[in-house]
């Protein structure tokens, strides 16, 4: 095995995404509550005694819930930016932490870890680049728009896990406050269903093997509209063996080997 992946939870209500190796796994973000996670991951091939770290794209609470328990019950270290630690909520006392820099790569066991710096409204939030064995895995969730960075850092990726977060027509006709759906289609928000297409087309290379597309909002997507957006990209011969899953929030989304 060169690199496993598996989301546990995507969407407003909590984040998570075990990565592993045959030597080394890694929780991508803790946004369920400790007893939540535990439980999630004994549904994977990776129960959580057997985490080595966890890794934190930024503070919003979605992300970092259940962090704290979780990093102290297993002694686990925790990594994340420096914008992150100083603007985490006080409440979530972690077992012990190391601060990265973007674009500064490091090893977690035989992982080799990549952030590289994302647009959303957070303190200094990331995107990963995870590698094994030659194969990489690109997890680019909660951003407000795809940067000529992050097309660089995906466009070499044989896997990803990308933000699909809403349907422009829907969150414009939806519930939310005005405010909160001009916060949302800003820079510093959220991809739709259309900005994630056109990210996809641009990075997209002969060896990309799959896609799972994330962070769906349950308010302002639908499975449905996601699988309707992409239609056209699996139309073409050149996605036809581009495997397609979606993120789940109350559910685990199929694990993915690439190899």
């Amino acid at each position: 095995m060169s690199l496993f992946f598996q989301v546990l939870a995507s969407g407003s209500k909590g984040n998570s995404i075990l990565v592993s190796s045959s030597k080394t796994r890694v929780l991508v973000d803790a946004g369920l509550s400790c007893k939540e996670l535990v439980a999630r991951l004994a549904k994977t091939p990776v129960e959580a005694s057997r985490l080595n770290a966890l890794l934190i794209t930024h503070e919003h609470s979605d992300h970092v819930n259940g962090a704290g328990t979780l990093s102290r019950r297993f002694d686990l270290p925790v990594y994340m930016t420096r914008g992150t630690l100083d603007n985490l909520n006080p409440k979530i006392a972690l077992n012990g932490v190391t601060v990265f820099e973007t674009g500064k790569t490091f090893e977690i066991g035989d992982l080799k870890i990549m952030p590289f710096a994302i647009s959303h409204d957070a303190a200094e939030p990331t995107g990963f680049i995870i590698e094994n064995e030659g194969q990489r895995l690109g997890i680019c969730t909660d951003l407000g728009v795809a940067t000529n960075l992050v097309k660089l850092r995906l466009k070499d990726c044989h896997a990803l896990v990308l933000e699909a977060n809403h349907d422009v027509d829907k969150l414009l006709n939806g519930p939310y406050p005005w405010v909160l759906k001009q916060r949302i289609k800003s820079p510093h928000g959220h991809l739709s269903n259309e900005e994630a297409c056109e990210l996809l087309e641009a990075v997209h290379h002969d060896e990309l093997q799959c896609v799972v597309f994330a962070h769906l909002s349950e308010t302002n997507n639908h499975p449905k509209l996601v699988q309707e957006s992409f239609k056209r990209l699996r139309s073409r011969p050149c996605w036809e063996k581009v495997r397609f899953e979606l993120g789940k929030q109350d559910d685990l989304a199929p694990g993915i080997e690439v190899k």
